[in-house]
């Protein structure tokens, strides 16, 4: 099987934005216990954007930006970096490096904990047993990379995660939020994709828990997946003639809107099909395009 090319940072912040103090609780517990959880946080978009780094650094610098007040009264920012390291990467530490003088050099302060997500991979009976949403999102987090040469167990996971959601006691919100992020970073290969969405349909039929209406909503998502990718290609088509088979394959296995979304502006302004070519061999790698 060819791999998919998965999104797994758009996944991430838009799950930490949403569950922003269960995340501090889940990965930060002595921050999360100093925070006046009583008084609204604050997601500041426009100081995000004056701490992006320089352009040969890269595009990400801190993800999320929150302010927030603690116990005692104060104001304090919380920023949060998600590094989703695919592969070896030498420049890894200069880049982290890069990102905490950064950072202190504009606050003046600066405390840097850390999570690593394999480290979870040893704590496993906790993730199933924690109500909080990230005990679920590590798990499919996890099992994501672990699968990426299995799919069919990679089916199976994803099957169990889901139902796992409806036995945890979860919302109807948090169910369909939680579904959101396991659906969009377990991708499947189309055929295992159409069992799953089988499964599901079985499995909330027979409970009558239609909280995720997953099979009309992916459903609608293969369909402007579906658009997103003929649109690629047409553009392609129009500006070099002939498209190589070999770019119309890759093409036709991406799922992820977001991901066609970025191929179809580069599809606008990229001088030849090798360049395109190029992008995508990028993205099969892990790198930043």
């Amino acid at each position: 099987m060819t791999e998919q090319v998965t999104d797994y940072d758009s996944p991430w912040k838009e799950v930490i934005e949403l569950y922003f103090p269960r995340f501090l609780e889940f990965f930060f517990t002595q921050a999360y216990a100093e925070i006046d959880w009583t008084r609204p946080y604050e997601f500041l978009d426009t100081e995000l954007q004056q701490l992006e780094p320089d352009a040969e650094i890269g595009r990400r610098l801190v993800d999320k930006v929150a302010k927030v007040w603690l116990l005692d009264g104060e104001e304090a920012w919380v920023l949060v970096h998600v590094e989703v390291q695919g592969q070896y990467d030498s420049q890894f530490a200069e880049r982290m490096y890069t990102y905490n003088y950064r950072l202190f050099d504009r606050h003046k302060s600066l405390e840097f904990p850390v999570a690593k997500l394999l480290d979870y991979e040893q704590g496993w009976e906790t993730l199933e047993q924690t109500t909080n949403p990230f005990g679920v999102i590590v798990m499919a987090h996890l099992k994501t990379k672990a699968t990426q040469r299995n799919p069919e167990n990679r089916l199976q996971w994803k099957l169990s995660l889901v139902r796992r959601l409806y036995e945890r006691g979860y919302s109807r919100e948090d169910i369909r939020e939680l579904f959101r992020f396991i659906d969009w970073i377990m991708v499947l290969p189309k055929e295992l994709a159409l069992s799953f969405k089988t499964e599901v349909r079985s499995y909330e039929e027979a409970d009558r828990m239609r909280y995720v209406t997953s099979i009309e909503r992916l459903a609608k998502e293969e369909g402007i997946v579906e658009n997103a990718r003929e649109s690629i290609i047409t553009v392609l088509e129009t500006r070099f003639g002939e498209v190589p088979s070999s770019i119309v394959e890759v093409i036709n296995e991406i799922e992820e809107p977001s991901v066609l979304k970025m191929l179809f502006k580069s599809a606008i302004a990229i001088p030849s099909t090798a360049e395109f070519q190029q992008v995508l061999d990028n993205l099969n790698s892990g790198k930043c395009v």
